[in-house]
């Protein structure tokens, strides 16, 4: 048995003002202090005043969220007792929202011991998301990663109950989005869109989510880079892949890739869009060599790059695809490139191996490397070298 969860979203220009139409009388706004200091937290505000909402701000989220930080933020919210919790930023502030808000619903759970089996039901609190980039797409699924940062991993979990009941996708609050973090959260569009559609546990109701993810982007995120301050369609149809891929690969799982980087963005405290961007066209590569059927020949032709029904031509085309985009928009393309230190990095295989087996994403690849093969990977993708085994 299987489910599909998705919340209720509400998309387009100027779609924020649907806060004046919902029901609550307390809401406690979850982000971070930049987007505090810049006024996004007053735009979230004025809507929900205007339909008679009290608010709080709970401003203290930082990126890749650490679990002292929601133990903290659970703590701000017993005490405020919110009826609404909205997540108001990128994939951090939406994750840190989301186990706020489980810890609020019940303070007993242990988040690392949470699992899609575990009795929950949030009755406490409605879960808003709003996502002011265009990335992780927590705004539409269940899952969460927070960072321990006592041993240098990320702690991944999720449960149904933590899908946002509203998810408010307004291209104006990532208009002026910075070039760079663009670049990186599109790339983690098209991670989430690839793998969860090449994944072992793709599904008829995530693939067409999935095919359509990867077309937005090819189609749309390099002018959202170059060109986002003036083109908002640009900017729309970004934030509206985000979360459709989120629906796709939230809905199946994502892969190898992100296995893999969220053991190195953890280790080397590195943006994670950037990251498994840059991991991404070395398992294709990877994946295209196993023993396994694969599907990147569907997501070539689909978006437009190819015509070849060859799995193996094609999937190399959407591999150099990949690559050329990354270019375009200044993405590294190598984990030298990232400026990690080869020294730090050979002193670190150890852990970063251990923590990439350990990742639940690992198992949904076509091709499920072992220590030494993770090893091989990690240097070969440390020089930028084309996988060849």
């Amino acid at each position: 048995m299987w489910f599909f969860t998705s919340p209720q979203i509400v998309y387009g220009e100027d779609a924020l003002s649907y806060l004046e139409q919902i029901q609550g009388s307390k809401a406690l706004i979850v982000t971070d202090p930049t987007l505090h200091q810049l006024g996004l937290t007053a735009k979230v505000e004025a809507p929900l005043h205007a339909a008679g909402i009290e608010t709080s701000i709970f401003a203290e989220v930082e990126p890749e969220p650490s679990l002292q930080t929601v133990l903290r933020g659970a703590k701000f919210a017993q005490e405020y007792g919110p009826d609404l919790i909205i997540g108001l930023g990128g994939g951090s502030p939406m994750d840190a929202a989301k186990a706020i808000a489980v810890l609020y619903q019940d303070p007993e759970i242990d988040l690392e011991e949470l699992a899609p089996w575990t009795p929950l039901s949030m009755t406490k609190a409605k879960l808003i998301a709003i996502p002011t980039t265009s990335g992780t797409g927590s705004e539409t699924t269940w899952a969460i990663v927070l960072t321990d940062t006592e041993n240098k991993r990320k702690l991944g979990t999720g449960h149904r109950a933590m899908v946002p009941y509203l998810a408010i996708l307004d291209p104006i609050l990532t208009q002026f989005l910075p070039p760079r973090i663009t670049a990186d959260t599109g790339l983690d569009v098209l991670t989430h869109a690839i793998e969860g559609y090449a994944g072992t546990w793709h599904n008829d109701f995530s693939d067409g989510m999935c095919l359509q993810a990867t077309k937005l982007v090819f189609d749309h995120l390099a002018e959202a880079v170059e060109n986002g301050k003036t083109n908002l369609e640009a900017r729309e149809r970004m934030i509206n892949a985000a979360a459709i891929a989120g629906l796709g690969f939230g809905n199946a799982n994502a892969a190898l890739a992100h296995a893999m980087g969220h053991s190195l963005g953890a280790y080397f405290k590195q943006p994670h869009g950037r990251v498994v961007g840059l991991l991404l066209p070395y398992t294709i590569e990877y994946c295209l060599r196993g023993d396994m059927e694969t599907r990147y020949g569907d997501m070539a032709r689909f978006a437009g790059l190819t015509q070849s029904q060859d799995e193996m031509e094609a999937g190399t085309i959407l591999v150099e695809a990949i690559r050329t985009l990354s270019k375009r928009i200044g993405q590294p393309t190598s984990i030298a490139e990232l400026g990690i230190d080869r020294a730090a990095f050979d002193a670190g295989m150890h852990t970063l191996i251990e923590h990439a087996e350990g990742d639940t994403q690992i198992v949904t690849s076509t091709r499920v490397p072992d220590g030494e093969e993770l090893q091989q990977l990690f240097e070969y993708i440390f020089e930028g070298k084309a996988i060849d085994f």
